[in-house]
């Protein structure tokens, strides 16, 4: 190897070095930062000066003399601290700031750029006034900077060689984007190995047609040949199916060690983490602490890599707005330093991760005024206004700064979590904290996913996100306030059509459609598809930059056929199904040429006369009641096909009525709506309980919604 090649190969892996060197020099500062015992201080700045060694060495074999100047520095400014037993905060922050010019460097010298006016090159002549700077003494005029080379040092001592079993257990390095491409190809052959079964139900059929040929030339001289060619023939599938599985335990073990190789401790992936924690903290007056709990757990590089991000917003948001000033935390009874705890765990094929603090949680009445003065919703639910912080423009920062204050970042995080099909979840309670609960798959290479038809395409879904498959009838379908919902136990589950969401062409109707129970985080829908056809192993590939916007679509699926399928987004879907309207799920039922009669009953003279109006003007037969006792003794007297009742009334609501109709064997099956003022989730689910067929708001009263309810009711 000729002088610059052999330069630019301890170059590239002084680089490779040097990042993880950076880590490890960021954690030991955070830690002597923290110590108060001068024992464990010692270990730490003995740490520090070994690692600083290792970049130095490293730094002069790469020929970095500025790299190798700036450590030697810090050496001499380490060495001062472990000598006084303590540090200044000035001390500190040129410390960490050294690391950071340090990193800049790395990066300045991969892009083949001069080390001359970069950020460690201004730090040179601070790092060395504060190494030679005596205690309770003035500081000595500052030295000129030396540049290019390294002041002289005795050399290390010299280090044994390593026998044969050290240098088998060397570490070896290789690139993420090496491994990358090993697990892409583990995962081809594995779905190579699926498509096998294939081959091997063709050969089984094959075979089964030389059988019965054989049966029909029975006794004649063909009979023979096709008897050796059957024997042949399930020699070769016996052969097949052997060599299908030994190529399935190679493809199964590959890809685990494939795995195992790229993973890292979630402890790692949360390297810098503290460090920004830290910086945003110092920057507001704040202390904080930053903890990891379930670091241990081994995570795909990947995953670890695109959630870097994420948790990188919602610990700076976390220390920027949920942790308050010293003087508040005291006056609350808090600790001083503040708490932002990551968690880590597996939960099946999934990963779930925390970031929690103890900070004073949620401004929501805030989250409300901004989104009312955007003409947004803003929900009473408690849970519901939490989540809005993740709609983009939105923020409770009383100022803009540095970290916090224009209205972006939840949404960032929320965004790239649903890019991994994943999602994201916020819990508060006022003076206690914020805890934001990340899902995400364990993997995102593989998937197991489910097989729909929906409008003549074939669509799938990853098999973790459906909760249940379900067969639904008309009887089963309610509407609230004009959408279908299907009423699953207690909860009330919005209702679609697949094709509907998509745009694509609606299928017959049938007087029962399959559905498939979408679950994302604590969001659940029912989505109505033509036909489910099975659930199969399958790779995920991106759709590239051009259609990664792609509406409730998030990936490609590739089957072991080698067929494509689009991989559908279930947070998009379930968002979509909780908005759409009702449409024509089951046939309509044959036309009725009788006037129907339909019971009202309202309290509100106005509101009766209105609902009167509109219902007469449709066609129908209007009964109109003041109250709910008498709306039941009319339906007793004379029945009806529909009764429109309000909620809260004299003598008998309409809940109480609604529970009479059900009770009585006469009209338990007749169609009963409710139209109220009452729109919270818990009142609607009391009425589609006690038995309503349908519940209106009248906050959102449209006389189309009544009429329509009615038809498909009736």
């Amino acid at each position: 190897m000729d002088r610059d090649r052999l330069a630019q190969a301890l170059l590239a892996t002084f680089l490779e070095e040097l990042e993880g060197h950076v880590a490890s020099l960021n954690r030991e500062l955070l830690a002597l930062e923290r110590e108060r015992a001068p024992s464990r201080a010692a270990e730490h700045v003995a740490s520090l000066l070994r690692i600083l060694h290792s970049v130095k060495g490293a730094a002069r074999a790469a020929s970095a003399t500025l790299v190798e100047t700036a450590c030697h520095r810090m050496e001499e400014v380490l060495e001062r601290v472990r000598d006084e037993g303590t540090g200044s905060p000035e001390v500190f922050e040129l410390c960490f700031a050294t690391v950071d010019a340090l990193d800049d460097a790395g990066r300045r010298l991969g892009a083949k750029q001069d080390l001359a006016g970069s950020p460690l090159d201004a730090l040179l002549p601070q790092l060395e006034r504060a190494a030679r700077r005596e205690t309770n003494a003035p500081p000595a005029p500052p030295a000129a900077p030396v540049r290019g080379t390294a002041p002289p040092e005795p050399p290390p001592p010299e280090l044994p060689s390593p026998g044969p079993l050290m240098a088998e257990t060397l570490p070896v390095r290789v690139s993420a984007q090496k491994l990358d491409a090993l697990l892409a190809r583990s995962g081809e052959l594995r779905v190579a190995t699926l498509r096998l079964d294939g081959r091997a139900e063709a050969l089984e059929a094959v075979r089964e047609s030389l059988a019965q040929a054989r049966e029909a030339v029975r006794g004649t001289a063909g009979e023979t040949a096709l008897r050796r060619a059957e024997t042949e023939l399930s020699r070769v599938a016996r052969e097949l199916a052997a060599d299908r599985r030994a190529l399935g335990g190679v493809a199964t073990g590959l890809d685990d060690e494939v795995r195992r190789a790229r993973t890292l401790s979630f402890f790692e992936g949360c390297e810098g983490l503290e460090r920004a924690a830290r910086d945003v903290a110092r920057s507001l007056g704040r202390a904080v602490r930053l903890e990891v709990h379930g670091g241990a757990l081994e995570l795909d590089r990947s995953l670890l890599q695109a959630l870097r991000e994420p948790l990188l917003h919602l610990v700076r948001n976390a220390v920027a707005h949920g942790l308050e000033a010293p003087e508040a935390r005291r006056a609350a009874g808090k600790p001083e330093e503040g708490r932002v705890v990551l968690s880590a765990r597996l939960l099946g094929s999934r990963v779930q991760v925390t970031v929690e603090d103890d900070g004073r949680g949620l401004d929501l009445d805030a989250l409300r005024a901004q989104a009312r003065a955007r003409g947004l919703d803003a929900p009473e639910d408690d849970a519901e206004a939490a989540r809005l912080a993740f709609l983009p423009g939105l923020s409770t920062a009383s100022e803009v700064t540095r970290v916090s204050g224009r209205g972006v970042g939840l949404d960032v995080v929320r965004t790239q979590v649903e890019a991994l099909r994943g999602t994201v979840e916020v819990s508060t309670r006022p003076g206690q904290g914020t805890a934001f609960l990340l899902d995400v798959p364990l993997t995102l290479s593989t998937l197991r996913v489910l097989l729909v038809s929906a409008g003549g395409q074939t669509l799938a879904l990853a098999s973790e996100s459906v909760a249940r498959l379900v067969r639904v009838a008309p009887g089963e379908v309610r509407e609230v306030e004009g959408r279908p919902t299907w009423a699953a136990g207690d909860a009330l589950v919005p209702l679609a059509s697949l094709a509907d969401v998509l745009g694509l062409p609606p299928g017959p109707p049938r007087a029962r459609r399959g559905a498939v129970l979408l679950a994302a985080g604590t969001a659940r829908a029912l989505l109505v598809v033509d036909e489910v056809l099975s659930e199969q192993e399958a790779l995920v590939r991106s759709l590239g930059a051009r259609v990664r916007r792609a509406r409730h679509v998030s990936a490609a699926a590739v089957l072991p056929d080698g067929r494509l399928s689009l991989l559908l987004n279930p947070l998009s879907l379930v968002r979509a199904a909780g908005g759409r309207p009702s449409t024509a799920l089951f046939p309509a039922p044959a036309a009725q040429r009788t006037k129907r009669r339909v019971v009202l009953a309202d309290d509100s003279p106005t509101t009766r006369a209105l609902e009167q109006s509109i219902l007469e003007g449709a066609g129908y037969e209007v009964v109109a009641c003041a109250d709910g006792a008498e709306a039941w003794e009319r339906l007793q007297a004379g029945g009806a096909d529909a009764l429109v009742l309000d909620v809260e009334m004299p003598r008998m609501d309409g809940f109480a009525l609604t529970e009479a109709v059900r009770a009585s064997p006469r009209y338990s099956r007749l169609p009963v709506v409710l139209v109220t003022a009452r729109g919270k989730p818990e009142d609607k689910a009391r009425g589609l309980q006690a038995g309503a067929s349908a519940y209106l708001v009248k906050s959102a009263f449209d006389p189309t919604s009544l009429l329509e309810t009615l038809r498909r009711l009736l």
